[in-house]
């Protein structure tokens, strides 16, 4: 017989990185999802570790005044979301407070300026998402979503407010299509890119399909409007139906990049705009500036670089990306920007790029950070730095060796939300030599 999981009373003092109240209960720490400063709440244990236990609301016996009703019926089940209790502002406030708490604690540093965030829109704003698709009959048939909170399930939801509604108000319409494959228990995941026009999705499937499948598929694709490849291993398994309108794109600074459905590209595309420009703002570009653009992927920032700098050199470890950058100048009639393809966590290949000879950097690393790069890379001759982030820890610490190490100085930083709704911190900071 299943053990029934114990009840506790808690009052909340904290909130944590992730956006879980911080309690104590005899003197051990219990992280309560859903609870917020100042709450008193009922709350169920769910694990409990050496030092510090987690739990999740059941009841609210005394609210915060921050408290709102989250808009999402979903919310606290589905895995997508954790902050709908609270509103915009607070979001902003704990979001922004995480980035300085760890700037100033892990590296030792007070930026000379906060920048105001960067915010959009609050809905329907997540152009990219990989949803898990499972067939459950005790539930109807096929789920198609965000995988439960801290579970391997896939959430019961019919719609989702955070997925642009080009795909989150489709979400029974996929549930029905992959229902009526002849292999439906084989398709584990459909990975969703949109681009401004138009969109696609990556059907993965781990068994054949037949042509009343396909005709299935190619049905949904003609009334959807979205684009439907098929994935039965790794990325260059990748193939088309036959309707694919190729390739999706997107629009930053007056240019359109092209991209294909892997491609990593942000989520957020109104953020992405506002990023762009600020981290132009910021490096103050000249036609004599030699600018380096590392992690470039497509050429989100190069490109538009490009159109200010005398010379801008794009770096990434992703052939693919380089190809799709390329093809990005040549499209957009840029011929001062070249792209190269280096492996950036290696010290090997770092110490080839030169980059004592650029006056500018940017970098845009992803979630593991740029130590390597930072700590065997050469930046004597470059007077301004922009670093974008998507992971606070990760910033924190090479800002430490950007600073003690390179002599450089944090003049402004500031949180880009990227994931309204959740407690994912993204910034963009603004390093000049001293």
């Amino acid at each position: 017989m299943r053990r029934r999981r114990e009840l506790v009373e808690v009052s909340i003092d904290n909130l944590s990185h992730e956006g879980r109240g911080v309690g104590r209960i005899n003197g051990k720490t219990v992280f309560v999802f859903g609870a917020l400063p100042g709450e008193r709440v009922r709350a169920r244990i769910l694990r409990k570790r050496g030092r510090f236990d987690e739990a999740e609301v059941v009841e609210v016996l005394h609210p915060s005044s921050e408290r709102i009703e989250p808009r999402c019926a979903y919310f606290g089940v589905c895995g997508g979301c954790s902050m709908q209790h609270v509103g915009e502002a607070y979001q902003l406030r704990h979001k922004q407070g995480v980035l300085i708490e760890l700037l100033l604690h892990q590296a030792g540093i007070t930026p000379q300026r906060i920048a105001d965030p960067i915010r959009g829109p609050q809905w329907g704003y997540r152009r990219k998402a990989r949803l898990g698709v499972k067939s459950v009959p005790k539930k109807g048939g096929v789920l198609v979503g965000f995988r439960e909170r801290a579970k391997p399930y896939i959430a019961d939801s019919a719609h989702c407010d955070i997925l642009d509604p080009r795909v989150g108000e489709r979400l029974l319409e996929l549930r029905a299509l992959i229902e009526n494959l002849s292999i439906s228990t084989k398709v584990p995941q459909i990975e969703v890119a949109l681009g401004d026009d138009c969109g696609a999705l990556v059907v993965r499937h781990l068994a054949a399909l037949g042509e009343n499948d396909l005709d299935h598929l190619r049905s949904f694709a003609s009334e959807s409007g979205l684009s439907i490849y098929l994935q039965s291993g790794g990325p260059n398994s990748i193939v088309g139906t036959g309707n694919e309108e190729e390739p999706l794109h997107y629009a930053v600074d007056g240019l359109s990049l092209a991209f294909t459905p892997t491609d990593f590209t942000q989520v957020n595309t109104d953020i992405n705009e506002q990023m762009v420009m600020r981290a132009l703002d910021y490096l103050e570009l000249e036609h004599d500036d030699r600018v380096v653009d590392l992690f470039c992927g497509i050429g989100n920032f190069s490109l538009p670089m490009a159109l200010r700098a005398g010379q801008v050199s794009g770096v990434e470890g992703d052939e693919r990306l380089v190809k799709r950058a390329r093809t990005n100048a040549l499209s957009n009639g840029l011929s001062n920007v070249e792209f190269k393809v280096v492996d950036l966590a290696r010290a090997d290949t770092i110490s080839a790029l030169e980059l004592h000879k650029a006056t500018k950097v940017l970098l845009d690393p992803p979630r593991t950070g740029a130590l390597i790069l930072l700590q065997c890379g050469v930046f004597d001759a470059v007077s301004r730095l922009v670093y974008v982030s998507c992971n606070p820890v990760t910033f924190a610490r090479d800002a430490a060796v950007l600073t003690q190490v390179h002599g450089f100085e944090l003049s402004e930083t500031g949180i880009l939300d990227m994931f309204p709704q959740t407690a994912h911190v993204e910034s963009i900071s603004f390093f000049e030599r001293k």
